[in-house]
């Protein structure tokens, strides 16, 4: 409510205010605007304070122009630049709600992944539990059995030694007498009764040659590494144990789409026209000289490469043109299928058993934890982990045929799509 300008003693409400008199004014003080002609051409506006603010100090004019300058008088209709101002206001206040409604989406979000998180911990935590605690009972047991085996070991030794000494003593005791019975009768001046007693003597008792007889401490040797390649094969057997089939279902989640870049593979290698299948087409292709191309290794890089987060394939970052040791120190984390199983190859490569019936390998990568995890689709188990990798680049998940040799090695390599359900 702004007060009239012309009132006076009590001012009424003004309902009016003149841009070009500067003043408001109530109902009745504003009616000269309406019947004087001059007036009439005044601009009228709701009542308003601060009419003082809209006049040019430089040009004693009313701001009908917008300007920021007085220097170079850039300047903008007063109309024009209000309803520009008011479109970008309107804007504001159309895209506000919506970005504070985004933002409450991704705390929603946010929220929500944490207690998801909180409960795959729990889970987590309650599956672990009870493996270790069946890991601990296998260890118990073969640290139980294991002093069984030393106990026994000693017991018999103990035992032989007690055996032995029972006998000597008997020995012993056989010769004293003995020696009294021969003491006396040697004694004797009778000659009748030395020669009747002499032929009742009994024969000497019989005794060991006790020269070779020893007792040997018990050996322990081996008795440790027996036992502990025995949990080995415990704990290997336990682990088989583990649901290797869930483990695979949560990386599978984080599949990618992967394609293979033709500028990066070798020149003997073929690739499909899908860009998903290579082969070793065996005849060295003249291909346009290319700084991505492997010429030393038959391998294909894909088009897309990964540098956080986690994804689900084979990955790698290497040098393309130099031979070089085949070891996450020199960039590459590989699992090689060789004549006896697999091989991870490391500064000490890993050596693991074949798989019969190996068709396809998925690769769980994350990238930030450092990880890389080989599984056995079809079968859905864990094959072989690198744990505590450390990336620093983009990864490429890579494929590698090798040698087609007289048609031998001619099957493709093929990216195949993720069947959750398999």
């Amino acid at each position: 409510m702004f007060p009239c300008d012309v009132c006076t003693g009590t001012q009424q409400k003004a309902v009016k205010s003149c841009l070009m008199c500067f003043a408001s004014y109530c109902r009745t003080h504003l009616e000269p605007h309406h019947r004087v002609a001059g007036l009439k051409k005044h601009r009228l506006v709701e009542p308003m304070d601060r009419l003082e603010d809209r006049m040019c100090k430089k040009h004693d004019r009313l701001l009908e122009l917008f300007l920021t300058d007085h220097k170079s008088h850039p300047v903008v209709p007063l109309k024009e630049e209000y309803e520009v101002k008011t479109a970008l206001l309107g804007k504001t206040v159309t895209d506000v709600p919506q970005k504070i409604q985004e933002r409450k989406q991704k705390i929603k979000e946010i929220k929500d992944t944490v207690k998801l998180s909180n409960k795959d911990a729990d889970r987590e935590i309650a599956h672990g539990g009870q493996v270790f605690t069946a890991l601990i009972g296998c260890v118990e047991k073969g640290r139980d059995e294991f002093n069984q085996t030393v106990q026994e070991k000693l017991k018999s030794t103990v035992k032989r030694a007690e055996d032995l000494i029972k006998e000597l003593e008997q020995e012993i005791e056989d010769l004293t007498n003995r020696s009294s019975e021969v003491k006396r009768l040697s004694h004797t001046e009778d000659h009748l009764h030395f020669l009747q007693t002499f032929r009742s003597l009994k024969d000497p008792p019989p005794t060991r040659d006790w020269t070779t007889v020893e007792v040997r401490p018990p050996s322990y040797v081996g008795t440790l590494r027996r036992s502990l390649d025995q949990l080995e094969e415990t704990l290997n057997m336990e682990m088989k144990k583990l649901p290797d089939d869930a483990e695979l279902k949560r990386v599978q989640k984080y599949e990618v789409d992967v394609t293979l870049d033709p500028d990066t593979a070798h020149p003997h290698l073929i690739l499909s026209e899908d860009e998903k299948q290579v082969h070793d087409g065996g005849v060295w292709k003249e291909l346009p000289d290319n700084p991505k191309r492997f010429t030393r290794y038959t391998f294909v890089l894909t088009r897309q490469s990964f540098s956080s987060g986690r994804f689900y394939f084979v990955v790698q970052s290497i040098n393309r043109k130099v031979l070089t040791s085949l070891t996450p120190e020199t960039g590459y984390w590989t699992l090689s299928y060789v004549k006896d199983g697999f091989l991870f190859y490391d500064n000490t490569s890993v050596r693991l058993p074949r798989r019969a019936g190996l068709q396809k390998v998925g690769v769980f990568v994350d990238y930030d934890e450092g990880l890389v995890s080989f599984y056995d689709v079809e079968a859905r188990v864990h094959i072989y982990s690198a744990t505590g990798c450390t990336f620093t680049e983009p990864l490429y998940p890579f494929l590698s045929p090798h040698l087609n040799k007289e048609g031998t090695n001619s099957a493709p390599l093929i990216i195949s799509p993720v069947n959750q359900t398999d």
